[in-house]
Parts: structure tokens; sequence; C-alpha cells
């Protein structure tokens, strides 16, 4: 049997990932990133012949879900905030006490300040300048992490975004096909948050930029 084409090898990939599937469908696909993604997994040479393929996946008729996505990203903005850290520590009501004061003093004076709660400890995000305040009050067995160097990008969409499906995923993935890692990412009414490293903040306002236009 003779092995498929670079074309046929490009279709099979894009049909089981839809992330970049969709991104193509929704026309915000940075076709050279997805390209270099492709021939990556598969192993293929031949750049060009990756890229022509990419640019002719057929795009088909966008779905009602689609359509919606479309229709918030073109009213959504972007902002942005350098110098942020996340902070991960423990699970327990010890921990919430104890930072209990310095979260109120955060909040009053305007500065970031996001707690979240997982299954195995809270993320507090702040600015940097603020990590000393927020892990002195701390024991350090409950200290798991402190992670600085990142940037937060805030997509701020309309309030109609909370009966738009598939919207997140989307962003996701539209800053997968550029290779830029997220290292956290939540979704609060009308704010899609990405915390990515700083070395990505060009790359990320770009890509995402062309996916609110």
């Amino acid at each position: 049997m003779s092995r498929p084409s670079v074309a046929e090898q490009v279709r099979a990939y894009l049909d089981t990932h839809p992330v970049l599937a969709d991104a193509i469908r929704l026309r915000i696909a940075n076709y050279s990133a997805i390209a270099r993604r492709v021939s990556e997994d598969l192993g293929l040479s031949g750049g060009e012949a990756v890229l022509a393929a990419c640019r002719r996946y057929p795009r088909g008729t966008e779905s009602f879900r689609e359509t919606g996505i479309r229709r918030v990203l073109r009213k959504s903005r972007i902002e942005t905030r350098t110098k942020v850290a996340a902070i991960t520590v423990v699970q327990s009501v010890d921990v919430l006490q104890r930072l209990g004061d310095v979260v109120e003093e955060l909040l009053d004076e305007n500065s970031l300040c996001r707690l979240i709660q997982v299954s195995r400890g809270t993320v507090i995000i702040v600015d940097e300048d603020s990590v000393p305040r927020v892990t002195r009050p701390l024991r350090e067995s409950q200290l798991i992490s402190v992670r600085k160097n990142l940037i937060e990008v805030a997509v701020t969409s309309p309030e109609s975004i909370e009966e738009t499906p598939g919207l997140l995923r989307h962003l996701a993935g539209v800053l997968a096909a550029q290779g830029i890692n997220i290292v956290e990412a939540l979704s609060c009414y009308t704010d899609t948050i990405f915390l990515l490293d700083d070395s990505d903040l060009s790359a990320a306002t770009s890509v995402l930029s062309t996916a609110v236009r």
C-alpha cells in the first residue's frame, strides 16, 4: 500500500484535532504555526507542502456555535498585565485565615489578587511585588510553589459569552497552535484569563489580537 500524500496526512491530522480545525474554519488560524505543529507531530519535512495543505483544509459551513463564537470575539478586547506571580498553597482553613488580612489589604489597594481553589490547594495570583506580603504569614509547609516571570492576558467579552459554548477552548487552541504554553487558565463571567510565561507576551497578544478581529 502506498504511503498517503502530505495533503492526506495533514487532513487526517486536522480531522482528529478539532481545536485546530475550528480555528481554520473560524478564520483565526495562524497557518504557519499550525503547519509547524503538524510537521513536528507527523515527522514531515517539506514545510511548504504542509502549509499549503493546511490552507486548503476544508472550511465548510460555520455551525451555529462557531458563528456565535465569531460574534463574541468581534466584540471582545484584550488586556495584558506583566510581572505577575502564581503562588500555590495547601488547602486548609488555617491558610485562608492567615491570608485573610493580606487579601483584604490588596483588594483595598485595588491590587491584583485572585484566589482559585483547586482540588489539591489554592492558587493565588498577584503582582510580583506582592509575593513577600502573601508568603510571609505562611508556614513553610503550607507553601507549595511560587512561580514568577508570568504575564496575564485577559480577553474581556460581552455578557453573551455565558451563553456561548466553546470560546475558552478556541482561545486555548489558538495559543496552543502557536506553541504557547498555558500556565493557568480560567473563565469567569466576562473574562477569559490566561497566565503565560513572560517570553510569550508578544506572540500571545499578536495571535489573540488576530482572533478578536
